[in-house]
């Protein structure tokens, strides 16, 4: 997969490109990353990229005749790539979303700055927007990591045998369960005996129901739109039984 940033702060991405999953997929050529300086297509001699908002107001906003231009560099011809803006206005980052960018080969990433868009960039170059919460930023440069981390998972060959993606929270609409390794005991807290036994079947019906639960907890609206099984509901009828006693 090829990623292509336009930002006004490049080096930004230096630290987090270069470790962890993202050196392994640049290490084994699963992705081809540049991060490019919005300023190097600026007409001005001081490579201004922003102005006052026509009608006041404070903050300044992005140039057209900037971002435009440099989108269409950096695309050099090609038809068909998804450009996004990092954007609070966007379509809200979720893992449906993360596994439609990665099937695309190249992706190009927007970081807004300052008061955001001049509303032509959205007219003549974007073709979509994509928020991570809603709350605002001093800039799109670290929700284009986090769209870059979580599209990247879903890239075949990167996480390889330390996959398990399909049992991350939100890959089947619930939250993930919990999780334990060695010691078996700790502090009095031991490792529940299901993971212990070696009984395949118990396992996954444990790592289920651990999955309910914490869903149950946290964030019950999901369960609203999961598809349950009939003794998964039954199992939801559990927990409600077993908090009318507390």
């Amino acid at each position: 997969m090829k990623i292509d940033v336009l930002t006004l702060f490049p080096r930004m991405f230096d630290g987090v490109m270069g470790e962890s999953m993202m050196w392994k997929a640049r290490h084994h050529n699963l992705l081809d990353f540049h991060a490019h300086d919005i300023r190097d297509y600026s007409a001005d001699k001081h490579r201004k990229v922003d102005d006052t908002p026509y009608g006041g107001g404070g903050g300044m906003v992005l140039r057209a005749d900037v971002v435009v231009p440099a989108v269409e560099a950096v695309l050099g011809g090609e038809s068909g790539v998804p450009v996004i803006l990092m954007s609070p206005q966007g379509r809200l980052l979720s893992h449906d979303v993360a596994v439609e960018l990665a099937a695309h080969p190249r992706l190009v990433l927007v970081c807004g700055h300052y008061e955001g868009f001049d509303e032509r960039i959205r007219q003549l170059a974007a073709t979509d927007e994509i928020s991570i919460g809603d709350y605002v930023l001093t800039g799109g440069e670290l929700a284009a990591m986090v769209v870059i981390d979580a599209v990247l998972r879903h890239v075949p060959g990167l996480l390889g045998a330390e996959g398990g993606q399909e049992r991350d929270s939100h890959a089947d609409g619930l939250l993930e369960g919990a999780h334990y390794t060695r010691p078996a005991v700790y502090r009095g807290l031991g490792v529940p005996q299901t993971l212990q036994d070696g009984n395949h079947a118990g396992i996954e019906r444990w790592r289920r129901r651990s999955a309910l639960r914490r869903t149950w907890d946290r964030r019950r609206d999901l369960l609203l739109k999961a598809e349950l099984s009939e003794e998964e509901q039954y199992m939801l009828g559990e927990f409600a039984d077993e908090d009318s006693r507390i």
